[in-house]
């Protein structure tokens, strides 16, 4: 009878059918009423085609450079006169994209365990010029504290250098550590938290014995302590837009900054210090290893740069290690070579030690010799005025280049400019003034025996020697009046 109250009171009162009255009762949950389309919107409905417009726009541009609900609603004030509220198009945008407000859970880390680490970049001025300056940044999840550190370049050489440099400013290992995906990390992503890591990253973890752990893809958000960091970094210790002599000077900077930050967590630090591991009794070689050809020219390329290596190398094979701010070639366990990395792209850079031998057996090739042109102005200047000076003057700038065989550079560097000041440009006369400068003092310390160091010289009577002369005279005038 009861159900049969329902279907009565269903029918008659709200037109419901018996088949819906069927199905309410069926279910559990209680019955919801859905749209069959969505509700008109008479302030939103004329903007749907232009926003829609936009936010398939938005499929090719950047992810961080797409429109949000806010700056939709700015633009439509300022391009279309609209008068409705920020939160109507908040509603209006979520039911477009289908997005909700994700949930996020308060995460908190013991003292010791976790590290975030991030990439960012600033411009700053080195030497003169305006370059990005790629920021390593890694914070403690517990205490706070910071560390920050520049380099040329984000690559893998670099990437392992900065764990070993925060680690050094550290004094310890933190238990784990917290990344994106980046590249230089990671090789392959898998289902969930699995990994394929690059092969020296895993090395470096199992030097200093710390966990890795990575976001989910696309949710930097999830490391916030070191996003945040990042612009931290740039808004109190990169602005202004600072000039620097040096990548060192400004890494300076950055260690004085950082130093500050910890002293101001001086008490949360105290605590995270003693948690971390200690420090492995050897640091990481954090360079790329390559074996790689050496060219007839005694070249090797690296990252589409050339370095030079010794000319008795040309046809072999060496052992090059690329670090972040050098290159060097090994043969077996003998360093042949060592360079400052080059960041650009087709330069040379060549050392005047590497082709000496060979100038040595081919004295016209000093005339044209690329190195020249990497060296103190100076040594062009003599080399085309002694070419200018004789047919053979090559030969007198390849004898002068290989005084550098002899004597360190600086030292000959030296005496060419004083040679060039005195007008006497030769190889005899360099080679006179490197001598002169290696000669010892003659100074009042020497050892001299005592029966010379107490005797003294008395000062000679200069009048017998005019005497003398005038007897000399009158002999000679005696004689003269005799014959």
């Amino acid at each position: 009878m009861a159900t049969s109250g329902y279907f009565l009171l269903a029918i008659d009162k709200f037109g419901i059918s018996r088949q819906s009255v069927r199905k309410a009762l069926a279910s559990s949950d209680p019955p919801r009423y859905k749209l069959s389309k969505p509700r008109p919107s008479s302030v939103m409905d004329r903007y749907r085609p232009i926003i829609e417009a936009w936010l398939a726009d938005d499929q090719k541009a950047p992810v961080k450079q797409r429109h949000t609900a806010k700056r939709i609603f700015v633009r439509l004030q300022g391009e279309y006169q609209f008068k409705g509220g920020e939160s109507t198009v908040r509603r209006f945008v979520a039911s477009l994209t289908g997005k909700h407000h994700e949930v996020f859970i308060p995460l908190a880390a013991s003292y010791g365990q976790q590290a975030q680490v991030d990439w960012g970049q600033a411009v700053v001025e080195i030497d003169g010029a305006s370059v990005v300056a790629h920021l390593f940044c890694l914070r403690m999840r517990a205490s706070g504290v910071p560390f920050a550190w520049a380099a040329p370049t984000e690559k893998l050489e670099a990437f392992l250098e900065g764990h070993l440099r925060s680690f050094d400013y550290l004094g310890g290992v933190p238990s784990e550590c917290l990344y994106d995906n980046p590249k230089t990390a990671v090789v392959k992503i898998l289902s969930g938290p699995e990994r394929v890591e690059q092969a020296l990253f895993s090395s470096l973890r199992a030097h200093y014995l710390f966990d890795s752990h990575f976001c989910r893809p696309a949710q930097g958000h999830e490391k916030g302590a070191v996003e945040n960091l990042v612009g931290y970094v740039r808004r109190n210790a990169l602005v202004p837009v600072p000039a620097f002599p040096s990548w060192e000077a400004l890494n300076s900077h950055l260690l004085s900054w950082c130093e500050a930050e910890r002293e101001r967590r001086k008490g949360e630090w105290e605590k995270e210090r003693v948690a971390l591991r200690p420090l492995p009794k050897a640091p990481f070689r954090c360079a790329i290893t390559r074996l790689l050809p050496v060219s007839p020219l005694s070249l090797v390329t690296v990252d589409r740069n050339r370095y030079s290596v010794p000319c008795e190398y040309a046809g072999r094979t060496l052992l090059v290690l690329v670090y972040t701010d050098r290159v060097e070639a090994w043969d077996a366990d003998r360093q042949r070579a060592v360079h400052p990395r080059c960041h650009l792209r087709g330069e040379t850079i060549l050392a005047l030690a590497h082709y000496l031998p060979a100038i040595a057996r081919k004295p016209h090739s000093a005339s044209h010799a690329a190195v020249v042109n990497q060296m103190d102005p100076i040594y062009a200047e003599v080399r085309d005025q002694l070419c200018r000076a004789r047919r053979d003057g090559y030969r007198d700038f390849a004898a002068i280049l290989l005084l550098h065989q002899e004597f360190p550079a600086h030292w000959v560097l030296c005496a060419l400019k004083e040679a060039r000041d005195r007008g006497c440009i030769s190889p005899e006369a360099v080679r006179q003034i490197l001598l002169n400068r290696t000669m010892p003092p003659q100074t009042e310390s020497m050892n001299v025996p005592t029966p010379l160091s107490n005797s003294r010289l008395s000062e000679p009577d200069l009048s017998r020697y005019d005497l003398l002369s005038r007897q000399l005279s009158g002999d000679l005038a005696a004689k003269g009046a005799g014959a």
